[in-house]
């Protein structure tokens, strides 16, 4: 029978290295000191302080959801203590939330680890997974009343940075990468590891254990949805790119209860891996190409490639300086999201990335939030997109001539 005890939810999405400040003991401030190239986080823009201010502007405009996460290198500091101040401040966000009528969608690692973890020899090490399980039951003393939670964001990615440890651990890894801004001659991102995947892969499913046993919440984790496609003639190189990068981390969320979709364009593949995208004014902030049905893409493979598991779509936006284009981009994600629905692919929501324009891992100038913030002042100045975004969500879309009524998930859903 289909899950009629939620309803469709309509929000927005943060990560708490991106936005909070001062992370100081994870291995990604280590990481901004070490290598020059990288823009520094610094105080962010403040959203640990802020939080409040950022959960109201986005209920105020009409929105009923907010991810955020929890960062594992504050609540552990130093491995095996934990921070009972850390730990109170994410409840207290917890509660801000829900006081003023947010779901929170909880991320327990969204990229960051302590640094004591990568010393440790990070996710290849032999503690890895003990740590992680051991950290998420500690968590879940403050997640009573969380119906939504993600173990790991994006592990396809996480897999890449992984790489990043050897300026920690130069025994750990062999090079280093950051995946999330294209450089200038394209996005040429080698293959992850499945060696590194499968080992998160069994981080997950041992988080998920500690937290079906000890919550009654919804778990699944999120994944960069990267709608890889190839000429006739590279299709030979696909399947094995698309297993790597993409559908090993699928499958491992077929007994999930939800999977989170995070799409925002498309990849081609050829002999060589990633083709890099051509220049173009109508490219994105971060060189990716400008395509709205790329979210309708990832929701029918993901459905697909997990046996129909129920989706939660946790991020999808635009890198733009130009709201009007959000706009734009954001209308055409959704009508393609509602015409998935319409054929039978049940999707429990939609949460648009960022809710802020904040840190994005080494860079300061793609702007994908519905609120711009000053980072001399921390002043947040909603942009037309927030109002619009509360506008389709209390329309159920029909602000954009679509909907989304409960009625419309898929029968037999989960």
């Amino acid at each position: 029978m289909t899950d009629t005890s939620f309803a469709f939810l309509w929000g927005a999405a943060t990560a708490p290295h991106q936005v909070e400040g001062n992370n100081v003991n994870s291995d990604w401030w280590l990481y901004e000191q070490l290598m020059p190239h990288f823009g520094l986080s610094g105080d962010a823009v403040d959203s640990y302080h802020r939080y409040e201010e950022d959960m109201r502007l986005l209920a105020d405009a009409g929105l009923t959801a907010y991810r955020f996460g929890i960062e594992w290198s504050r609540v552990e500091p130093i491995a095996g203590e934990y921070s009972r101040a850390a730990l109170a401040h994410y409840r207290r966000m917890i509660d801000t939330a829900q006081g003023l009528g947010l779901t929170p969608v909880v991320t327990l690692h969204h990229f960051t680890s302590p640094r004591w973890f990568v010393e440790e020899g990070g996710w290849l090490g032999d503690t890895a997974i003990d740590r992680f399980a051991a950290y998420v039951t500690r968590v879940v003393e403050i997640l009573d009343g969380v119906d939504w939670v993600c173990t790991i964001n994006e592990p396809n990615m996480l897999a890449l940075m992984v790489l990043m440890s050897r300026s920690i651990n130069p025994d750990a890894v062999p090079s280093f990468i950051t995946p999330t801004v294209q450089p200038g001659e394209g996005f040429v991102l080698p293959r992850p590891s499945l060696h590194v995947g499968e080992r998160l892969v069994e981080a997950h499913l041992a988080a998920r254990a500690v937290l079906k046993e000890r919550t009654s919440a919804r778990v699944g984790w999120t994944l960069a949805n990267l709608n890889l496609w190839a000429k006739p003639e590279n299709e030979v190189y696909l399947e094995a790119e698309r297993h790597a990068r993409e559908d090993l981390y699928l499958r491992a969320a077929r007994d999930d209860d939800f999977i989170g979709v995070q799409a925002y364009s498309t990849q081609e593949i050829d002999a060589q891996g990633f083709v890099a995208a051509e220049p173009g004014p109508e490219n994105t902030l971060v060189g990716t190409y400008y395509r709205p049905d790329a979210l309708e893409s990832a929701v029918r493979h993901a459905w697909e490639v997990t046996g129909g598991v129920p989706i939660l779509v946790t991020e999808n936006g635009l890198a733009t300086a130009d709201d009007d284009r959000r706009i734009a981009y954001t209308t055409g994600a959704l009508r393609g999201l509602a015409t998935a629905i319409d054929d039978g692919i049940d999707v429990r929501g939609y949460l648009h990335w960022s809710l802020l324009d904040n840190f994005e891992w080494g860079h300061w100038e793609p702007t994908f939030g519905l609120i711009s913030v000053d980072r001399e002042t921390f002043t947040r100045t909603p942009k037309p997109s927030l109002a619009w975004l509360g506008e389709v969500a209390a329309s159920d879309g029909g602000a954009i001539g679509i909907g989304f009524p409960r009625a419309r998930l898929a029968e037999g859903a989960r």
